[in-house]
């Protein structure tokens, strides 16, 4: 997802830059979509995968809800 922050991406660019097939990478890619933490905008013939920020705020909130409260020192 690191590679997701400042811009948009493609299958092919990641799988070049992570050295992995595109079956496998567009499957990891569809888990992230579904968990709604990466969207996907066709264009053309490809689909430029971006962060969800609504998502990633989301997943922060219901983490901090699961993390246990700090004592007092």
């Amino acid at each position: 997802m690191t590679r997701l922050r400042r811009e948009s991406r493609c299958v092919c660019d990641l799988q070049v830059e992570l050295g992995m097939a595109a079956n496998l990478l567009s499957y990891h890619l569809r888990i992230l979509r579904e968990a709604s933490l990466v969207a996907g905008t066709r264009r053309g013939r490809r689909v430029e995968y971006q962060i969800d920020p609504l998502g990633l705020r989301l997943l922060r909130r219901d983490l901090d809800l699961l993390a246990p409260e700090e004592e007092p020192a």
